[in-house]
């Protein structure tokens, strides 16, 4: 499937705006397309115990997973004012449990100003990702 990247980036951009952000005022915004075409959404919520923050992109793919949804093909993140931000290593981890290696990767800022996106794959990001299906724990 070939990603919408115009409308992931407004589905993305549009995340943001419910981001809840109280403490850090920064707004990130996650849109990810899954192999059947849909557009799973999720935004930044802040905890005044900032351990407890979930990041846009995490967000995302758990609204998708309740879904049903288990395969997917890009992942559209909007960050930043001027220039993009990428995903955290955790969310880096938690999508490379869920998602291929060479799953595209867009970062956009906020506010399209016509600066380029970080054009990038999830293996790129984590290239050795942990992952327990190449490296199972032993049997009892």
């Amino acid at each position: 499937m070939r990603p919408d990247w115009k409308r992931l980036e407004q589905a993305a951009r549009d995340a943001a705006a419910r981001a809840h952000c109280p403490y850090s005022r920064y707004r990130v915004g996650a849109a990810l397309l899954t192999a059947d075409g849909a557009i799973v959404t999720g935004c930044n919520v802040e905890n005044a115990s900032y351990g407890a923050t979930l990041c846009a992109e995490r967000v995302a793919l758990a609204r998708a997973i309740a879904e049903g949804h288990r395969a997917f093909a890009a992942l559209v993140v909007a960050a930043g004012n001027v220039a993009p931000a990428t995903p955290c290593g955790i969310c880096r981890q938690v999508l490379a449990e869920f998602c291929p290696p060479a799953m595209p990767v867009r970062c956009v800022p906020l506010v399209d100003a016509g600066a380029p996106p970080v054009a990038i794959t999830l293996g790129a990001l984590l290239p050795h990702a942990f992952n327990l299906r190449a490296s199972p724990p032993p049997k009892d």
